[in-house]
């Protein structure tokens, strides 16, 4: 049997989608409404969007992730290097704490939907 549509695209092809907020499946379809509003389904191949409740729990492990390896890795090299008074880069990394996520919220959703889609496909419309 050849390999459908969805398991030729593999993980790289997902993130990539994931990277534009485009659907996983389709790569056409917006993900997002608005800024932070998520759309139900895809406008173009009608996949579910909503797939179980909670299931975006787990998108906040990669926005807390990666704002947590950006402020530690800046932070620490800044004051191995000398770079800064401490207060200032207590500050700094503090603000970017608050804006990093809001604005990586959107991304770290639509990679934990790539995922999903590429360790759990649902079916091939029919």
């Amino acid at each position: 049997m050849p390999p459908t549509t969805q398991e030729r695209l593999g993980l790289v092809g997902r993130i990539l989608r994931a990277l534009r907020l485009r659907c996983p499946r389709c790569g056409e379809g917006k993900l997002f409404a608005g800024w932070f509003k998520m759309n139900d389904r895809c406008a173009k191949c009608d996949t579910d969007f909503r797939r179980e409740p909670g299931f975006y729990l787990g998108s906040i492990y990669f926005n807390y992730g990666l704002t947590a390896i950006i402020v530690t890795a800046t932070y620490v090299g800044a004051m191995i290097l000398g770079y800064g008074q401490s207060n200032t880069l207590f500050w700094s990394t503090a603000a970017f704490c608050v804006a990093f996520p809001l604005w990586y919220f959107r991304y770290a959703r639509s990679l934990w939907l790539a995922m999903d889609h590429y360790m759990d496909p649902p079916p091939e419309p029919k």
